[in-house]
């Protein structure tokens, strides 16, 4: 199942964490990537505390940097979807702002 997480309140994040419960879905994803806002880490926070272990989370849209890909891994995401795969596992997305004190 796919929200768009960026565009929602905390309070429908939450509603739609309760019916994908009730119908048992396997992953809920962030983002199609569509959106303006993708994958925070404050939303998978928010859905990792609002459905069961059993449901995973892809964490998608706008991860672009090593430094997010982390934060949504040890906010709860069991998947990333990205577009800069690449680079992020090369350790240079990110790296840059990162030295110029982006984060």
């Amino acid at each position: 199942m796919i929200i768009e997480s960026g565009v929602l309140t905390d309070e429908e994040i939450i509603r739609c964490c309760e019916v994908y419960n009730l119908v048992g879905a396997d992953f809920l994803k962030t983002s199609t990537g569509y959106a303006e806002k993708g994958a925070t880490v404050e939303a998978v926070r928010l859905m990792r505390a609002h459905l069961p272990p059993g449901i995973r989370i892809k964490a998608s849209g706008g991860i672009r940097t090593a430094v997010l890909a982390q934060q949504l891994i040890d906010a709860g995401a069991d998947r990333l979807g990205c577009s800069a795969s690449v680079e992020i596992v090369r350790g240079e997305a990110g790296l840059a702002k990162s030295a110029a004190g982006g984060y």
